[in-house]
This record gives C-alpha cells, structure tokens and sequence, in this order.
C-alpha cells in the first residue's frame, strides 16, 4: 500500500493505493504518516473525444494511455461490433454522419459503407436517429461543411437537435466554412467535432460560445496556417473559460493510435497546461471498477506531463 495523488477526472485528490486480486486499487483515504508515498501521480486512462476507428489498425490501442475513445462517423453495425474487442478501452460512438443529400463526407472514397446517412426531411432525420440510438449509440454526428457540398438548413438542425434530446443524445457537429461554427452553436450543438479553425472568432463569438458548447481540439490536423487559427481561437476560447476537449481525429492520415504528442504540444500552444490539459484528456476516474490506472512520474506539485504516462503495477508498491 502506498500514499499518492491522483486526479479524479476534475481534480486533485489525495488516497492509497492497493493491489487486490491482482487489481491496482485506488481508494480515498488519508493516509498515515508512516505510509511511503508513490513516486509519481495517478490517472485513469485518457479520453480522444473524436476518432475513426474504421480507419485505423485498432490492435495498439489497448496498450495504450488511452482508456476511453468516442467514434465520430462509422457504420453503426460494424463500430458496435467493434468495441466488443477493444477492452479495456471503452468506446463510445455517434454512428453514421448525418448530412445533406450530396453533403460531406458522402463522396469521400474514405467513407466505410454505410458510415453516411443522407437526410431530406425531418421524418428522414427521426429514422436516422431512432437507428442510431437504438444500435448503442452515445451521441450524434452532423456534419455541415460549405466548402464540400449542400449542408442542412437551420431547421432540420434544430430538428435534429430535439429528436436526439428525446433519447438523452447530444449533437456534435463538424462545422467547416464561413460562418458554420457559429451558425451550429446557434441551433443547440453541444460539441464541435473540430475547434473551429476556417477564420478568426470575434471576441463576441467566442465568448457566446464558451457559454455553451464544447470544442474537440483536432489542432494537430491542419497545415501550418490554419492551424494557427485553430489555436488562437483555442487559446481565448479557453481564457473566456470554454470547455476545450483533447481530440485527434484519429485515422484523418497518419494519426498515432494512442495519445498523439503533436496534438499535446498544440493544445499547450493554446495555454492549457496542468490540470487545464488533464481536463482535456478527461481521464477516467481511477477509483472506477474497470479503469486501469495509470502514473505519471513526477512530484505532486509540479506539471505532469500525459506524454509519461504508463500503466500502475503492482511493483510500483514495493518498498
């Protein structure tokens, strides 16, 4: 047993730790004066808030920092079956992008079959999200992209927005174009799949969005000057106290599976650092059933770097 500090997904906390049936155990406590303290912090494992696991050879990811993924646009049947296989990752999933007759990603040689739904109406748009839900999904996919074809309406958004409230889902939606991510955070979005990074927010915007959306990072995909934008965009959204979630896009090209260093490096670039980027990273509780914990060496008190991260084994409590 061993004294430690360990993040809770919110904060720091301090409890011991133990191995029980060969499980590492992390409980509150306090501990005694004369128990040896763990060299390092703990975490549960870390959240990408948006990936394709379609796209990617998914073998590496159990060995991975990563304890949670949310899949953001595949075929609902094949994403369910798949997680199946993935422990003791858990994954989420939103299912099929939901779009515009011709709308993206419905041309995209990428595509998986069956990972796009073409809406017209709003009877169209109640089918999609019945299936959806009804196949585990956690969440929804729009996508809204003006500069690769037809794009939903406001209403339909909206409509979308209500229809996945009535089975307790949010909306994320891939904003792209001038002018989409404002319009989508207007019409009830709660996450942009993609900090926005088509042009500089006003300072109004910015604030009016983070009041009420959440943006997934994705910075580490772009070019050189867009992702510029997308990190100062970043950079104030999180000073107006946005809520900035660590996303990669895994499988939109040669992605890491696992914690992307590029991406960790951007979102420092935007001034999230500490428990600021621990929040992005929204580890899982460690204390969880099921979670496997992880540390991250270096006193308690200075910044833990998610990069250092690896699993808690039980020859870390010998003395």
């Amino acid at each position: 047993m061993r004294a430690a500090t360990f993040f809770d997904g919110e904060e720091w906390r301090e409890g011991v730790i133990d191995v029980l049936d060969g499980r590492m155990l992390v409980r509150d406590a306090t501990p005694a004066d004369h128990l040896p303290r763990l060299d390092g912090v703990v975490t549960g494992g870390f959240t990408d808030h948006h990936v394709h696991l379609q796209l990617v050879d998914t073998t590496g990811l159990a060995a991975s920092t990563l304890g949670r993924v949310i899949d953001l646009g595949a075929n609902v049947t094949e994403i369910a079956r798949l997680g199946e296989t993935l422990a003791p990752v858990r994954l989420d999933y939103a299912g099929a992008f939901l779009t515009a007759p011709g709308g993206y990603p419905s041309d995209r040689a990428w595509a998986p079959a069956g990972s796009v739904r073409e809406i017209n109406d709003a009877v169209q748009a109640a089918e999609a999200v019945d299936e959806m839900a009804d196949a585990g999904a956690r969440c929804l996919k729009v996508a809204s992209n003006t500069t690769a074809g037809p794009v939903f309406g406001d209403e339909l958004i909206r409509t979308i927005v209500d229809l996945a409230a009535t089975h307790g889902l949010t909306v994320t939606a891939h904003a792209e174009g001038p002018g989409e991510a404002q319009r989508l955070a207007r019409l009830g979005v709660a996450r942009l799949a993609h900090a926005p990074f088509t042009e500089v927010l006003d300072d109004d915007e910015i604030a009016a969005q983070a009041a009420s959306v959440a943006w997934i990072s994705t910075l580490a995909v772009h070019d050189a000057a867009t992702r510029a934008v997308a990190v100062g965009n970043v950079r104030r959204f999180h000073a107006a106290g946005g809520t900035v979630l660590y996303g990669t896009d895994m499988g939109n090209g040669p992605t890491p599976v696992g914690l992307n260093p590029g991406e960790i490096a951007a979102l420092r670039d935007a001034g999230l650092d500490d428990a600021a980027l621990l929040r992005a990273l929204a580890p899982l509780d460690p204390r969880d059933p099921g979670a496997r914990p992880l540390v991250i060496p270096g006193a308690p008190g200075t910044s833990p770097d998610p990069l250092r991260a690896r699993p808690l084994l039980p020859e870390d409590l010998k003395v």
